[in-house]
């Protein structure tokens, strides 16, 4: 039986909210696999990678709104912040953007454009087109063009 984050077991509402957790974030990467044609091994870490760097992209309370539209449990996989300033620098390019990107999926930079579109495309038909638009009034002009062109 499993047990909750406190020790004791989980009661079946417990059970079904987590299983109900899993089946989003599935479904979610599924969709991001199936519409950016990404390979089942780098779908996940590029969720991950790209979304933390358009989160710390993007002002602290639309990066709030936007993560409140993304499976909990894909979350959970993002690193945690302490209050301080992240470690890289994210930058305010396009450029910075695809590096950080290559940096995290050990790969060069000319390979992660498509990559990038592929999530910013899941991402954009998982959200509200309202968030949408308030993430993309949050970008800089080049890679609000990244953006826009997952549409």
């Amino acid at each position: 039986m499993a047990d909750t984050p406190t020790g004791g077991p989980m009661s079946r509402s417990e059970k079904r909210h987590e299983s109900h957790l899993g089946r989003s974030y599935a479904a979610f990467i599924k969709h991001l696999a199936e519409v950016g044609k990404l390979e089942a091994g780098v779908v996940e870490c590029a969720a991950v990678s790209v979304i933390n760097a358009l989160l710390h992209r993007i002002q602290p309370e639309e990066a709030k709104d936007l993560e409140a539209q993304l499976p909990r449990k894909l979350l959970e996989f993002l690193p945690k912040e302490d209050g301080q300033k992240p470690a890289r620098k994210y930058g305010r390019t396009r450029d910075d953007f695809l590096r950080v990107v290559a940096e995290d999926l050990r790969k060069d930079v000319s390979e992660v454009e498509t990559i990038v579109r592929a999530v910013f495309l899941g991402l954009r038909e998982h959200i509200s087109e309202g968030e949408a638009q308030d993430v993309e009034s949050n970008l800089p002009p080049d890679l609000q063009d990244l953006w826009r062109r997952t549409q």
